[in-house]
């Protein structure tokens, strides 16, 4: 995890908190900041074999006079290292291509629509289809600036849940934060999934794992840490297998207002590329 944080700017009120956010996650974990000024309402990322049109509400747009005033204010404060992304061509007049070799991308619940219109619990579909196909995960903060001094990793079993705890043993080894893994189901079987995973029996053992009663998982969520940033994976089959875009994540995303960080099933940290 040696390659900047992607952050498409939004110069409003909401895009500051957003900017915060990823200026705390750059410092947390030592990484760079490459921030991407957008002057059209659409982009798109060459993901190998996927090609994602991401499509901008017009608040990202807003008054671009004043948007390098503003980064350049916020992340003074932090003494963040960053740089302005130029894209890499045109597939269109009005289409610039973006890189793709980034470490995270921060993408707010949605970037299509408008932020004032977006419930807590609910995320765009342009979010979820980079999620789909990004090699880097996605980190979802909260809707404003909140600090986090944990981890809190979902497990349930899939393969892109285990992507989430390495990263967020990556995280941990980066950041000194404390690492908690909250799970439902059979400890046994979810332990063998581990294994199968690759994870070693010792460093199982030395986890410290939480297991929640079965039922409705709302219930459970009040034990996660206000303070923790949430890891989860994104697809695949477990306990939580609806994992972000299901009804059972819906409802963690309703009930918790924590950051996230999503890691999908192209992600480098299933695929182990």
């Amino acid at each position: 995890m040696n390659k900047p944080v992607l952050h498409v700017f939004r110069n409003t009120p909401f895009g500051r908190e957003t900017l915060l956010q990823s200026a705390y996650l750059c410092r947390r974990l030592k990484l760079s900041l490459s921030i991407y000024l957008p002057e059209f309402k659409r982009f798109l990322f060459y993901f190998d074999p996927d090609v994602v049109q991401v499509d901008l509400d017009t608040s990202y747009l807003s008054d671009p006079t004043s948007a390098q005033g503003h980064v350049r204010e916020i992340l003074a404060i932090h003494q963040i290292e960053y740089r302005l992304v130029e894209p890499k061509g045109k597939s269109a007049s009005d289409l610039p291509d973006l890189p793709i070799h980034f470490s995270v991308m921060t993408c707010p619940r949605s970037m299509s629509d408008d932020t004032r219109k977006i419930a807590l619990g609910h995320i765009g579909s342009k979010v979820r289809r980079i999620v789909q196909a990004a090699p880097f995960p996605i980190y979802i903060p909260a809707p404003v600036f909140k600090p986090w001094t944990r981890l809190s990793v979902l497990y349930g079993g899939s393969d892109s849940a285990a992507g989430a705890l390495r990263l967020a043993l990556k995280i941990q080894q980066l950041s000194n934060a404390p690492l908690q893994i909250f799970s439902q189901g059979d400890r046994e079987e979810l332990v063998s999934r581990l294994l199968k995973q690759g994870f070693a029996q010792q460093q199982i053992e030395g986890f410290d794992w939480h297991f929640w009663n079965e039922g409705d998982i709302t219930q459970q969520l009040y034990s996660l840490p206000h303070d923790g940033l949430v890891m989860l994976g994104a697809y695949g089959k477990g306990t939580l297998r609806e994992a972000l875009f299901g009804s059972t994540m819906e409802k963690v995303q309703s009930a918790l207002p924590n950051s996230l960080m999503v890691v999908g099933p192209k992600c480098r940290w299933v695929t182990g590329a």
